[in-house]
């Protein structure tokens, strides 16, 4: 009895739609990982782990995303700019202020796989603070209220 061959995506059959999501009052682990689970494609019946199967993400309101417990005032951000010395820490409160699409990449930066393709996947993903964004003529396909 033969066994059916396992089907694997080829990147010319795969089509990435747009989806667009809102974060207001969402929680930002939660909406991160449903964020990296799209983006990876893991979330369609076509994925497989060697090709870019994910769609593309557009992320509104990234200013109106929750955090639970302490995390405002005890989640520190560092960057460093290679100097001695030099070691910047930011805390999320300020961030969130600041720079809150920077909050929302991050987050779901630390859930894609530290490879080329987790590089090509974090590329999809579009992070706005506010409701506009210039991506209106690709996000025709799928609005998601998550």
């Amino acid at each position: 009895m033969k066994r059916p061959k396992t089907y694997s995506a080829k990147p010319q059959e795969i089509k990435p739609s747009w989806q667009v999501v809102d974060a207001t009052g969402q929680v930002l682990g939660r909406l991160s990982s449903q964020i990296a689970k799209t983006l990876q494609g893991k979330d369609k019946a076509a994925y497989t782990p060697h090709t870019l199967t994910g769609d593309y993400v557009v992320v509104i309101n990234a200013a109106k995303v929750r955090v639970t417990g302490r995390k405002l005032t005890q989640k520190t951000y560092y960057r460093h700019s290679g100097y001695t010395g030099n070691l910047k820490s930011t805390l999320l409160r300020d961030q969130l202020e600041k720079r809150p699409d920077r909050v929302v990449r991050l987050s779901v930066k630390g859930m894609l796989p530290n490879t080329k393709m987790g590089r090509e996947m974090l590329r999809r993903l579009k992070v706005y603070a506010g409701e506009s964004h210039p991506h209106e003529a690709q996000v025709g396909d799928k609005t998601v209220e998550r």
